[in-house]
């Protein structure tokens, strides 16, 4: 009988390690120097990624008089009134308006502290609407599919099945930064995660304010007893190479898990207040590691969480509404705590979404599922205040239409959004095109709007 990977043995077991409040990836864990190191050159990386295909026609709408006058002829229904928008200006006099909702992320841009993104999605190479149409030109298989996107958004490989995440590629080459530390680069405070899954690294998962280590370790005679049992079997030689792999990846598990939450203990608690939503929870955990970085010995990290609900074929202006009005105040109080903890510049989030979605409306008073959208980048390292890329044209059967309904083709490509992340996190410019596969086929490798 073959032994089975770790890797393997991971991806089976995943529930099973996560019902411990983290799941470890990486070696044996010889930390106690590690607990010891500084480590002044650190920085983050926070992906927020938006289950369902966010619509940024209603995140970012043009305030400009034609543009205005477009994006209410095409959205009919689902037209926010001008009024009622957050005006944000830009370095090319360009106006716009981000959603009543986004008041505090409003706040965040005029600070510049945060940044837009416009028109972004998966493509394999710069494509026309002609090339498109007439499919003269190579495009990301089954677009408009919610798991073939999502994959293809977490992987960076819009053509094939993916080995890897973008980010699990970027850990690959980065985890050297934290030696000696061995705890895993990657994070994940939203379950299984294909986004930091790499091709020799694989992430730890926290369940956002769990017990990371065994409810049986508090100290008690009869917890030591416990926990030794429990060690005393996981070491047992059962004569199993399946069976033997996966005690090691449990014991392993289990040590992890307990590192981190004795370094948590360590933490004085944040002032910045949270809200209690799921991404207010999940954001509330992640600025609790990154508190005890020094402790871990960690330089280099990247953090993925997660909101849902942004499939809004029907309903779509009150329920985005509510989603938007978890997603500012969360995202707010993330760079607040951050700021707290001296580290706003060291920290950048960001928002991924699988793709955007019509601006024509669907029959339900919501939309459909498309393909470009527009997205936020925050933190004290983003050159704020500015929208990148190219904002698309709204006019149906227009240049930017990929169809007749206001599906956009994307102008900037998934490859130059997580590059350019990518580049500040720390990733070398000869190393992007093993992080990104398609990248050499863009004039334009990075965008600026980081470092």
């Amino acid at each position: 009988m073959k032994t089975p990977t770790r890797r393997e043995l991971l991806r089976v077991g995943c529930c099973t390690i996560g019902s411990l409040g983290l799941a470890s990836s990486l070696g044996r864990l010889g930390m106690m120097t590690a607990m010891a190191q500084s480590a002044p050159d650190y920085r983050a990386l926070v992906c927020i990624f938006l289950f369902g295909g966010n619509d940024g026609n209603n995140l970012v709408v043009p305030l400009g008089a034609q543009g205005y006058a477009d994006y209410t002829k095409l959205r009919a229904g689902l037209t926010l009134p001008s009024a009622s928008l957050l005006p944000v200006g830009t370095s090319s006099s360009a106006v716009y308006g981000l959603h009543p909702q986004l008041a505090g992320l409003s706040q965040l841009y005029a600070q510049k502290k945060m940044a837009l993104v416009a028109n972004v999605g998966m493509l394999v190479k710069p494509v026309t609407r002609l090339q498109y149409q007439q499919r003269t030109a190579p495009v990301p298989s089954n677009l408009f599919s919610h798991s073939d996107q999502t994959s293809q958004w977490q992987s960076a490989t819009p053509i094939g099945a993916p080995g890897s995440g973008w980010a699990g590629r970027v850990a690959d080459l980065m985890q050297s930064y934290n030696s000696p530390s061995t705890f895993p680069l990657g994070v994940s405070v939203s379950g299984a995660s294909l986004f930091l899954s790499g091709q020799s690294t694989l992430p730890s998962t926290i369940i956002p304010g769990s017990n990371m280590a065994l409810d049986s370790t508090d100290g008690s005679a009869v917890g030591a007893a416990r926990e030794a049992a429990l060690q005393q079997l996981l070491t047992m030689d059962s004569g199993a190479a399946l069976v033997q792999a996966a005690s090691a990846t449990t014991a392993e598990g289990i040590a992890v898990g307990k590192l981190i939450s004795n370094a948590l203990t360590t933490g004085t608690p944040l002032t910045t207040v949270f809200p209690a939503t799921g991404l207010g929870t999940q954001l509330q955990q992640v600025a609790r590691v990154i508190q005890v970085r020094n402790q871990l010995g960690m330089k280099r990290q990247i953090f993925f969480c997660s909101m849902g609900g942004f499939d809004t074929h029907s309903n779509q202006l009150n329920d985005q509404n509510n989603l938007f009005a978890q997603l500012s105040p969360a995202l707010t109080a993330f760079y607040n705590a951050t700021a707290e903890l001296g580290v706003a510049n060291e920290v950048t989030a960001f928002t991924e979404s699988e793709f955007g979605r019509t601006c024509q409306p669907s029959s339900g008073a919501g939309s459909d599922h498309a393909w470009g959208s527009h997205h936020m980048v925050v933190g004290g390292a983003v050159k704020g205040g500015d929208l990148y890329g190219t904002f698309p044209s709204l006019v149906a059967d227009g240049p930017d239409d990929a169809g007749s309904r206001g599906s956009w083709i994307p102008t900037t490509g998934l490859d130059q959004y997580g590059a350019t992340l990518a580049s500040w996190f720390g990733v070398g410019a000869g190393d992007l095109a093993t992080v990104f596969p398609n990248l050499v086929n863009f004039s334009t490798k990075t965008l600026g709007f980081v470092g």
